[in-house]
Parts: C-alpha cells; sequence; structure tokens
C-alpha cells in the first residue's frame, strides 16, 4: 500500500518523534511505501528513515522552493511547482493518508483531505495519528462540527482518529482487505 504521511519538518521532541518513528518502522516492515512531502529534516527525516531501515520504499514529493530541504536519495523524489500540485500529486500518489502531528501546512493539508473527501473527490482511508493528545482539542471541534450540522457526512466516514502507530496501521491495512 502506498501511503501518504503528512506532517511537520521541524524538529520536535521525543513526545512525538517515538509515534512516528513507531509507525515508520511498521509500515517499513509491512511492505507499504512512504508518500511523503520529500524533506529530509525535522519529523520528516525521523519518518523516512524508519521506513527505509525497515526495508519500505520511499516516494517523496518536494516541491520547488524546498528543493534544497529534500532528501537527496529517495526511491522517487518528485519537484512540484507549488504548494496546490504537491498535495494534488501527494493524494493521487497513495491509496490512504496518516495525518501526523505538524503545523500549519500539515493541518492545511488535512483539512484539504477531508474536504475532497466529504465532496466524493476520493475515497481513500484517512487517520489521524494523535500521538501525546496532539489532536484532541481538533478531535473535540470536529465532533462539534458534527452535532451541530456542519458535515454532511459521518464523521466516521471522513476520518479514523488512531491513539498510536497499531492502531492507526491495523486501521489501513483491514480497509484495504475490506
Amino acid at each position: 500500500m502506498n501511503i501518504c504521511v503528512f506532517l511537520s519538518a521541524a524538529d520536535l521532541d521525543e513526545r512525538y518523534t517515538a509515534p512516528a518513528r513507531d509507525f515508520a518502522t511498521r509500515l517499513g516492515k509491512g511492505g507499504h511505501t512512504l508518500v511523503w512531502g520529500g524533506s529530509d529534516t525535522g519529523l520528516m527525516k525521523v519518518v523516512a528513515d524508519g521506513v527505509e531501515e525497515a526495508g519500505g520504499r520511499l516516494v517523496g514529493v518536494s516541491v520547488d522552493f524546498l528543493a534544497a530541504k529534500a532528501r537527496p536519495v529517495a526511491d522517487e523524489m518528485v519537484f512540484a511547482k507549488d504548494l496546490a500540485e504537491r498535495k494534488a500529486l501527494l493524494l493521487a500518489r497513495s491509496d490512504a493518508v496518516v495525518i501526523m502531528v505538524g503545523g500549519t501546512g500539515t493541518l492545511d493539508e488535512a483539512t484539504e483531505i477531508l474536504e475532497l473527501k466529504k465532496h466524493g473527490k476520493h475515497t481513500k482511508p484517512v487517520v489521524l495519528l494523535n500521538a501525546a493528545g496532539f489532536y484532541d482539542g481538533l478531535k473535540t471541534q470536529f465532533r462539534r462540527m458534527e452535532e451541530e450540522g456542519f458535515l454532511p457526512v459521518p464523521l466516521t466516514d471522513l476520518v479514523f482518529f488512531a491513539e498510536d502507530a497499531a492502531e492507526a496501521l491495523a486501521y489501513l491495512e483491514s480497509w484495504v482487505r475490506s
């Protein structure tokens, strides 16, 4: 399975790197391919290193203005002209999406992927990996959106909230089998 991971390129502490490393190892050992933003910094590097060390493939989709931060060696590296094209390529190259901890870029990617799914533009499973409770507030907000009628489809049809790497990958693998 080609699994797109949206996540931070920042250097983060062990609360976030440990769950990311765990997911990366499981992804690689499972024979899956990481499709990610192509950066060789921060949490993006942690995940790419983990997948590679565990025997998985790496498909990076960077953007021209971040080319200097791109991983120098990957199974495949593509450069988009801008962030919009990058998001489209990441989605097109993947069978599933996992959203890990991140800042405004990750939040932008997450909301666009969910909006596209809400409108039926893709049916890929989306998992929000809630490492160290990072997305507790967002989870509460999504539930409020659903309860107050802002979502035309059930929240469970849009996103699966996983509390750890094992739960995230198990959900994706069961989705593929069904």
